[in-house]
């Protein structure tokens, strides 16, 4: 027979037994957690570790050297070709001007098609068309180049016509001094591209300052006396966040864009 004592013996060693168990099953637990978090812990110092090696990190540093002040592209993203470019439609040995109407004043430049006849061409087809119409110049720079951006519909600089145009006349400029370099002077007028031969769209740059660059962007332009200022007072206002590269503080949208022969 089972006293009392004994009994209460038993069930004290029972309680023991079953708190001993628990608190071996929370250990067992943590345990797993632990486990858990150190591959969670893992993979992530993993990927993080890729990401630096793959350059992610890098970003700003990549977006700084792609930075057309310092080394000129003039848009940031290649155009598609997607279409054909227009069938030539001009007298290739014409002279004519492209009046853009601006928010900021009018400015005209004179194009001759003897020189750039692919590109006197598309801009006429464009024009004819409206492209411009409506259409904001996106982007002014004030350290190392000094032009003011324009040509892209969609105003972030990556946007174009679909078709992508030969360049042009780039031995117009003069020899490329040790730098590699070409000075495009103030009035001129230039086809934008990636930095990649033979992409250029609807984006040009007007300088209103000389800028020395690379002679790889087709000079086809020149702007008029009247033009020129109406440029330099753009130019004045600076950039919407006061930096060297950046959209013009004060708007200057193309209002209407047209391509005549003289």
């Amino acid at each position: 027979m089972v006293t009392s004592d004994q009994r209460r013996r038993q069930l004290a060693r029972e309680k023991y037994e079953r708190q001993q168990k628990r608190r071996a099953e929370a250990r067992k637990k943590t345990r797993q957690r632990a486990a858990v978090i150190g591959a969670v812990v893992a993979v992530v110092i993993a990927t993080l570790v890729g990401l630096i090696v793959g350059g992610v990190f890098d970003k700003d540093k990549k977006d700084q050297a792609a930075d057309p002040s310092a080394n000129p592209s003039a848009s940031t993203a290649p155009e598609p070709k997607q279409s054909p470019s227009p069938e030539m439609a001009i007298d290739q040995k014409g002279k004519y001007t492209f009046a853009l109407k601006t928010s900021a004043g009018d400015i005209n430049f004179a194009m001759d098609a003897a020189k750039t006849p692919q590109t006197v061409n598309s801009f006429k087809a464009l024009a004819d068309k409206g492209y411009f119409d409506n259409t904001k110049c996106h982007r002014l720079t004030a350290g190392g180049i000094f032009v003011l951006q324009c040509g892209d519909p969609e105003g972030t600089g990556r946007g174009g016509p679909g078709y992508n145009i030969p360049d042009e006349n780039l031995d117009s400029l003069g020899k490329a001094n040790e730098q590699g370099q070409v000075v495009y002077p103030a009035g001129t007028v230039a086809m934008a591209n990636t930095g990649q031969p033979g992409s250029g769209g609807s984006q040009f740059f007007l300088v209103y300052k000389d800028s020395p660059l690379t002679p790889t962007y087709t000079p086809f332009g020149k702007i008029d006396a009247a033009g020129l200022k109406v440029l330099e007072e753009i130019a004045k206002a600076g950039t919407v966040d006061g930096g060297q590269d950046g959209a013009p503080k004060n708007d200057v949208k193309i209002e209407k864009g047209t391509v005549t022969q003289n």
